[in-house]
């Protein structure tokens, strides 16, 4: 927190200035209006969604065309899956030994080819309009569901920077909190959780009361969103930083040294250990963030070094999930913007391509050992069981025990479906 002045309080400027850099995020929902407990059918009590940031080749992953020629199936080789033995790429081998716990979708299909208006299309479950910016699916559970157990409702791993993660036409109350460090860097630590050098219990107690003071009768006279989101953001700060059990949901030092060597002394796999405790505690919605995928050039190196440690990670979260009997209540997926073009381009790489690529869905209802939909011989398009970024949305928001058809108001009033034109993927569903 910023120094306190003379008188040993902070004044407002400071308290607004700190929340604005902190983030609204860190803010939990339990306190404020809405909050609907989900349905009785609901089967998953979280998500964690992976996010592969730039584009992920389909052709190269999870929908290899083996029988093609060079210049579509590419460099590398497949392996034999779990999913009664349909072909992964060479570099998702852990992966593919799992594969009897996830379903994949190969018939992902939308028309957004640039980078913000796909990912616009999966982290918000909904086509990019100049109308109204919708609020990403992590905001919409934090609306709807609040929080639990003092640890915010949705958070981002290691930030939640990227575009179209955040509240769109809801308050910013309901922004994801954003970690700020990285798990897998020595040191890691969670910015926000502990009190500054030299404040104790005391001088806490202090400023809350100096807070309380300070907002007296100032929150009927300013009813503006921001405001509103710091104040609540203050409130549900300290109670984060006064509840032990939650803040050591983020500590990875009570974690067995043998269960990080599993997961990867990466980036990418200390991210998603993170993201599992995360969902045990409590947290609803984890976006884990892992960049890197935009392989216009020498695809191969670059999939050789991202695929690699995120095969080892995700295929350890399943399993670790699995035999914590955690499987069943979280829904776990792996999105990308859009998949690559099916032949490689002059400098070994593949361009953006929405009209047919691959997802990854585990748990949370879903079935394992399916491969829904497929694409024609060269991965350029949707052959059969064409599925949409609303059909998803619709699917996640269900399996929470949310009404897809359930009107939200925008901060004009206008009414907005949590998702409209989804069919819900039944099919896959158990």
């Amino acid at each position: 927190m910023p120094e306190p002045t003379s008188s040993g309080g902070l004044d407002r400027r400071s308290f607004l200035r700190y929340s604005s850099a902190s983030g609204a995020g860190l803010l939990l929902c339990r306190e404020l209006p809405f909050v609907t407990p989900p349905r009785g059918d609901a089967r998953a009590k979280a998500v964690i969604q992976i996010y592969l940031s730039g584009g992920l080749s389909h052709i190269d992953s999870f929908d290899p065309k083996p029988l093609a020629p060079v210049e579509v199936r590419g460099e590398f080789r497949t392996v034999r899956s779990k999913a009664d033995g349909e072909p992964f790429c060479e570099l998702l081998r852990n992966t593919a030994a799992v594969a009897d716990r996830i379903s994949v979708i190969r018939s992902m299909t939308h028309s957004e080819a640039a980078h913000e208006r796909g990912r616009h299309n999966m982290l918000t479950g909904w086509r990019p309009s100049p109308a109204v910016t919708y609020p990403s699916m992590g905001s919409v559970v934090a609306h709807e569901l609040g929080s639990q157990n003092d640890l915010p409702p949705y958070v981002g791993i290691p930030n939640a920077s990227e575009e179209f993660m955040g509240t769109g036409y809801l308050s910013a109350a309901y922004a994801p909190f954003g970690i700020g460090d990285e798990p897998n860097r020595r040191g890691f630590a969670v910015r926000d959780l502990r009190l500054p050098r030299g404040v104790d219990g005391t001088r806490l107690t202090r400023r809350k009361e100096l807070l309380r003071e300070l907002d007296t009768g100032f929150a009927e006279r300013a009813r503006a969103d921001a405001l509103q989101a710091t104040d609540a953001f203050y409130r549900q700060a300290y109670a984060l930083i006064e509840s032990p059990k939650a803040r050591a949901a983020f500590d990875l030092d009570k974690v067995p040294a043998k269960l990080r060597d599993r997961y990867g002394r990466t980036p990418i796999g200390q991210r998603l250990l993170l993201a599992r405790r995360l969902v045990e505690a409590g947290v609803r919605y984890v976006t884990v963030l892992d960049g890197g995928y935009d392989h216009h050039n020498n695809l191969a190196a670059g999939l050789r070094a991202r695929l690699t440690p995120f095969d080892r990670g995700f295929a350890t979260l399943v399993d670790d999930l699995a035999a914590s009997g955690l499987l069943d209540s979280t829904l776990v997926l792996v999105t990308s913007e859009f998949g690559r073009t099916p032949r490689y381009n002059a400098t070994r790489g593949r361009d953006h391509w929405p009209r047919a690529f691959s997802v990854v869905a585990a748990g949370g209802g879903f079935r394992g050992g399916v491969v829904h939909g497929a694409t024609v011989a060269d991965g350029s398009e949707p052959e059969r069981d064409p599925v949409s970024p609303h059909d998803l949305g619709a699917t996640v928001f269900t399996l929470l025990g949310l009404d897809p058809e359930k009107r939200l108001f925008s901060a004009g009033g206008r009414p907005q479906q949590l998702m409209r034109d989804g069919e819900v993927l039944r099919a896959l569903l158990r």
